[in-house]
């Protein structure tokens, strides 16, 4: 319930102005609401952040509270930090592989001072290489799906434990 409760601005934006305009500004207004409620404050979405990076975002962020699930990608059971990545993508047009691994090798690479709102974003949690992925929303912060604290959340990749564990950055066709 608490999740929901974002996007009926979202809807009601929406619904009275029409248009993808009117869904972007709405949906920017949730993604700016959900980052400071997370405690990270800046600019998540930018001048170029595309209409389609505002609504893979928007889909993300809708997916907070969802339970981890090891193997998991359907927010009806869970998810796992990839299966997460490619359901969200998925929604949005774009196909991507299932393992995170598999996921870094997608796309082209950014640089750290360089990432988008929708880039992909890889830590070294569990092995050597990429072992976790999330979506990058700008402003330094990311949502994901990890294990600890079991549900798929929004924080920040520059400091503490994420910030040390920091592989790189991918861009894939449509997160731009």
């Amino acid at each position: 319930a608490k999740r929901a409760l974002w996007l009926i601005p979202l809807l009601l934006t929406s619904a009275v102005l029409g248009g993808v305009r009117a869904v972007a500004v709405a949906e920017t207004a949730a993604l700016s609401w959900s980052t400071r409620a997370a405690g990270i404050s800046g600019t998540c979405v930018t001048r170029r952040s595309s209409t389609r990076s505002i609504g893979l975002l928007a889909t993300a962020l809708a997916l907070r509270g969802t339970p981890y699930l090891n193997g998991g990608s359907e927010p009806t059971r869970g998810f796992d930090c990839s299966g997460f990545v490619q359901w969200v993508f998925a929604q949005h047009g774009t196909s991507l592989p299932r393992e995170t691994r598999k996921q870094y090798d997608e796309g082209k690479r950014v640089k750290r001072d360089e990432i988008q709102p929708g880039d992909l974003i890889f830590f070294e949690t569990v092995a050597r290489g990429p072992s976790h992925v999330g979506i990058a929303l700008g402003a330094g912060a990311f949502v994901h799906a990890p294990s600890s604290r079991g549900v798929v959340r929004v924080e920040s990749y520059e400091s503490g434990y994420w910030s040390s564990r920091w592989i790189g950055a991918r861009r894939v066709s449509g997160s731009g």
